[in-house]
């Protein structure tokens, strides 16, 4: 629909204030002939061009801030402005105005109604070519916002100059910019319902940012070339459920770091973590959420950009570098994931129209009193669609494997970290978020079907986390067993002399342990916030305090679950983690940190070579206890089977007293191996048991047919298994 404007329009385009700019600018139909109208600011003259660059005619000034009309030539359909400035500088653009939409009807649609797939492709800025014209198509949805523009380096940040196009069926505003490219720094600058002009605002789909304090969207499109088929095809319809999976948790900022204590970026440090992995034997690396992020100092569990990995390591492609590289590696990728909650920075998506658009309007629902942030409301399907969307981004832009969804338990209460009166009750008076609920299962769908896997950090008693969605359950692959680790460590904090009062703390996790698909974490939120590190709880002297750490390792891989070791974890840490610093590698100059280390990369060795130990994790048939009621000496042990009935033998010693004649009852005669020792003096142990194989006594014990007899060293766990036939025929040959 053309408009001829009246001076109040032109008024209100000078200012700013005028949302319809389609209806104005560009060519237009007046009376019976066209006219084209731009609207420049810092022009003294415009002149009207057609493709070859042929002067048409002058364009009349309509309001002295810039607005101009010219009469359009009969037969002319491309055209082009040559603009004078008042400094004398003289230069040709293409007009926004003269562009049509390029959202489809099936994408207005899908946006409209919540189900777009793909809306990232869609929304935010994406370089393009239109009608043979080069530039960026910028969209945002912000419906109750009465103006919305692009501002950038491109127009002096005037938000004047490019307001969008509404379509008012969903709130999306969007426009094309012929001529900004990719590079280019933006914000959208929208006023609210009232006329009140808000705080410029980052792309919420943006998919690269640039740094503090600017934290503008920055226009990009990937060039790189995956070289990962192998592995996606190798990985395709596989979970992991019974394959080992020992996860190295880094933060990607303090995990290395320069001589001069800046950050490694994406692609320098991509050599060194590979490296690193795989002679230690991790499966995957978990990083710390990689989206963009203000503060320094929240590791990135703060999110402002969702769909853009942050800037301090280098741009997406970087990022992809790294992924790609680690897949060649044979090395699975996880990054932690935050749909919970954002930070309410002015920048970010707080109030983002001027109305709670992402968050929830009423703070009982809204708002995060304890960490001072806003809750996404999974109510609203477009904020579904923009968070189950930013799922499939990352899965599919960035070949990610997994994604561990952070804070579950604060998206499923709605009484939270909240006191009566702080909480609304659900529909059926329950602290449920009902919504929430719906959201992550929809989550776990949508990532399995893309053959991708979802872990949940979940610390409450909710029943079937990891169940099938369409069985009851929330649908996660896997859940974080935070019971375990809690109830664990407690445990190794305890003096030798005082554990055989806490004996349930270790055998409680196995009444519970194939209720879930658990992962053991023991990750970064262990080793800050003033509760030191790991080493730092073990109690005794120096020799105990490793000791006791080697031993509740090897508790760990021989425990149903997979693995999750944060850096530093690996050659015990002695100071508690800083996001400012890098890891404190030169105490592997010593030998207990060294010891440690080693210890670490043989449980990964032989954890990985062992099927007993992961095959079935999940499933009571991989696990029976020897004996876990020998309270008084605090020694455990229990069998772990592999599906084709192969198993191991693990026996852990949480006293400082060595065991002369220890006898464990085995479910096989025969000759059984010594995988692991964790008293091994190699691992800085007292090598108070220096066999290597173990034959059976011929006596039963613990309800098995048949026992071994040794030594048991002190503050130590041992790994054993059978010696096959065909391995000791092939021994014989040797």
């Amino acid at each position: 629909m053309s408009t001829k404007p009246d001076h109040s329009m032109l008024e209100a385009m000078a200012l700013g204030n005028f949302a319809r700019p389609f209806e104005v600018l560009g060519v237009q139909q007046s009376g019976n002939s066209r006219v084209v109208r731009t609207f420049q600011p810092d022009a003294e003259k415009v002149n009207l061009l057609d493709r070859q660059g042929k002067r048409l005619g002058v364009f009349t000034r309509l309001h002295k801030e810039g607005i101009f009309e010219a009469e359009m030539p009969p037969r002319l359909r491309i055209y082009q402005l040559e603009i004078t400035a008042r400094n004398g500088d003289q230069y040709r653009l293409e007009d926004p105005y003269r562009f049509p939409s390029r959202l489809g009807s099936l994408d207005l649609h899908l946006l409209a109604e919540g189900s777009h797939e793909q809306l990232y492709s869609v929304l935010g800025a994406h370089p393009d070519t239109l009608m043979g014209v080069s530039g960026t198509a910028f969209s945002v949805w912000a419906p109750n916002a009465s103006r919305a523009s692009v501002v950038g380096n491109f127009n002096s940040w005037d938000g004047r100059r490019h307001v969008m196009r509404l379509h008012p069926d969903n709130g999306i505003w969007e426009i094309f910019l012929p001529g900004v490219e990719a590079g280019s720094c933006y914000k959208f600058e929208l006023l609210d319902s009232k006329g009140k002009l808000l705080p410029l605002k980052a792309d919420p789909y943006g998919c690269y940012h640039e740094s503090p304090p600017g934290n503008a969207s920055i226009v990009y499109t990937s060039q790189y070339q995956w070289q990962d088929q192998q592995w996606q095809d190798q990985r395709k319809g596989k979970l992991g459920l019974d394959e080992p999976q020992s996860i190295y948790e880094v933060h990607l900022g303090s995990w290395r770091r320069n001589a001069d204590g800046s950050w490694i970026g994406y692609r320098d440090i991509a050599s060194q973590l590979i490296d690193y992995t795989i002679e230690m034997g991790f499966t995957h690396v978990e990083f710390l959420p990689i989206t963009e992020h203000p503060f320094d100092g929240s590791w990135g569990y703060q999110p402002i950009g969702m769909y853009a990995p942050t800037q301090r390591f280098g741009d997406p492609d970087d990022f992809r570098y790294l992924v790609d590289r680690l897949h060649g590696a044979g090395i699975g990728v996880i990054i932690d994931w935050v749909p919970a909650h954002f930070p309410n920075d002015d920048h970010g998506l707080r109030l983002f129209d001027g109305t709670a658009l992402y968050e929830h309007s009423d703070p009982r629902k809204g708002a995060h009193a304890e960490w001072g942030t806003l809750i996404f409301n999974y109510g609203r399907r477009e904020v579904q669609n923009y968070l189950l969307g930013n799922a499939l981004y990352w899965i599919r832009e960035f070949h990610i494997d997994a994604l561990r969804v952070d804070a579950v338990a604060s998206m499923l209460y709605l009484d939270y970290a909240r006191k009566p009166g702080e909480w609304l009750p659900n529909e059926h008076g329950g602290n449920q978020n009902l919504e929430a609920v719906d959201f992550l299962k929809k989550l776990n769908r949508l990532v399995h079907r893309e053959g991708a896997s979802c872990h949940a950090e979940e610390s409450t008693s909710w029943p079937g986390v990891s169940h099938p969605a369409d069985n009851g359950g929330l649908g996660f692959t896997c859940k974080w067993n935070m019971g375990w680790m809690n109830d664990t460590l407690a445990y190794m904090k305890e003096d030798p002399l005082n554990r055989q009062y806490h004996h349930d703390r270790m055998t409680f996790g196995i009444v519970y342990a194939f209720s879930e698909n658990f992962i053991l974490p023991l990750s970064h939120d262990e080793v800050v916030h003033g509760k030191g590190t790991l080493l730092g709880r073990m109690p005794g002297d120096e020799w105990q305090r490793f000791a006791n750490l080697r031993a509740y390792f090897g508790f760990m891989f021989g425990h149903p679950g997979k693995k999750l070791l944060f850096m530093g974890n690996e050659f015990a840490q002695t100071r508690e983690w800083s996001h400012d610093r890098q890891v404190d590698w030169p105490l592997l100059e010593f030998k207990p940190h060294a010891g440690m280390q080693l210890l670490i990369k043989t449980l990964n060795d032989v954890y990985r070579q062992t099927p007993a130990l992961y095959e079935q994790d999940f499933s009571s048939k991989g696990f029976d206890w020897i004996d876990c009621h020998d309270q008084s000496r605090s020694i455990f042990s229990w069998v772990r089977y592999a599906r084709d009935g192969s198993f191991v033998i693990v026996i852990c010693n949480f006293t400082p007293v060595v065991r002369e004649a220890f006898q464990v009852g085995v479910p096989e005669p025969g000759t059984y191996r010594v995988l692991v020792n964790s008293d091994d003096e190699e691992f800085g142990g007292s090598d108070a048991e220096k066999i290597t194989e173990l034959d059976t006594r011929g006596a039963g014990c613990h309800n098995k047919p048949d026992s071994l007899v040794f030594t048991l060293p002190p503050l130590a766990t041992m790994i054993l298994a059978p010696v096959s036939k065909a391995g000791q025929k092939q021994e014989q040959l040797n």
